[in-house]
C-alpha cells in the first residue's frame, strides 16, 4: 500500500482527535470556572464547607452527626 492513498484518513484522524481533546479541554476548563464562581457566591452568602479551616471540635462533631 502506498502511504500517500491513506493520508487523507490519517489527516482526519488526527485532526478528529485534537477536535475531542480540545472539545474536552474547553469544557473542563468552563466547567471549573463555573464551580468557582458558584463557591464564591455560596461563601458570601456565609455557607461554610464541612472542610473548611478554623472550626470548633464541637462543630465538626455535630457535622458529622448530621452527616
Amino acid at each position: 500500500m502506498d502511504a500517500a492513498s491513506q493520508m487523507a484518513f490519517i489527516v482526519a484522524a488526527y485532526a478528529a482527535a485534537g477536535a475531542v481533546v480540545g472539545g474536552l479541554t474547553a469544557w473542563v476548563t468552563l466547567d471549573y470556572r463555573a464551580q468557582r464562581h458558584n463557591l464564591a457566591d455560596l461563601e458570601k452568602r456565609g455557607v461554610a464547607r464541612r472542610s473548611a479551616a478554623g472550626r470548633s471540635a464541637p462543630a465538626r462533631k455535630q457535622a458529622k452527626e448530621e452527616a
